[in-house]
């Protein structure tokens, strides 16, 4: 089970959003290759950046930041936010990314998610946003018809490395994350899935360490990581006890 440390970069800085809002951004550094660097001296063994800004226009907005990212540390990274088109895959794996997130994409071109995971075997994950239980896209400003579940039903044997799974109503307002609704997604597909929005405290920690939470391939972290309201050693610990 691997806990991934969030970097959410808008505007260069890393910040946090409430509830998926632009508007209600809180920086917690000006730095994102020192904070991906932190993340990496406190042991944990994979990152996830989303580039914000990007995924409101389209395509990649912080990318300076990103790439500055890959060069200071060698744990793997994974990138969503504006990728939308196989050059830009493309282009970020040939940079040294483990592995790039599709979002609006793969609802709007699911037959572009699929090529790009014949060309990139592994190094192409879904990235899942719901509110209310319906998949929202264009970065969370637009809510489509689908639900979570149909959109992962899609890609079953297309070679999805994961799905990363968000819960907008829970991200960014520390109330732990949605075990219920991830949980059903993750045993309604055969594809890995991370959970994401909501992680609050070692009370998630401890979930993620029970047998019924197994079937997940790990859970993202953000704010209760920088309001230090997860012990990273004991949880890092507890995981890898699992």
């Amino acid at each position: 089970m691997i806990l991934f440390p969030a970097i959410d970069l808008k505007d260069g800085q890393c910040v946090r959003l409430k509830l998926g809002d632009m508007d209600q951004a809180t920086i917690f550094s000006d730095s994102p290759k020192s904070q991906a660097k932190s993340f990496e001296d406190q042991g944990f063994d994979y990152l996830h950046v989303v580039d914000l800004n990007g995924a409101f226009a389209g395509a990649s907005v912080n990318g300076a930041a990103v790439e500055a990212i890959l060069r200071a540390v060698s744990f793997p990274v994974q990138l969503g936010g504006g990728i939308r088109t196989l050059g830009h895959i493309e282009n970020w794996l040939e940079k040294g990314l483990a592995r790039v997130i599709l979002g609006t994409v793969a609802v709007r071109d699911p037959g572009l998610v699929k090529e790009a995971c014949r060309l990139f075997p592994g190094q192409v994950a879904v990235g899942i946003d719901a509110r209310g239980g319906k998949v929202a896209v264009e970065g969370w400003a637009e809510t489509s018809e689908l639900t979570a579940i149909e959109l992962a039903r899609r890609f079953e044997g297309a070679g999805v490395a994961a799905i990363i799974y968000t819960d907008i109503d829970r991200d960014g307002v520390l109330k732990g994350i949605n075990w219920p609704l991830t949980l059903q997604l993750a045993r309604a597909t055969s594809i890995p899935v991370i959970a994401s929005g909501g992680l609050a405290s070692m009370d998630d920690i401890e979930m993620m360490t029970r047998p019924e939470t197994q079937v997940l391939e790990g859970a993202i972290s953000g704010r209760a990581l920088y309001d230090g309201r997860i012990d990273v050693p004991r949880a890092l610990g507890m995981l890898k006890a699992a």
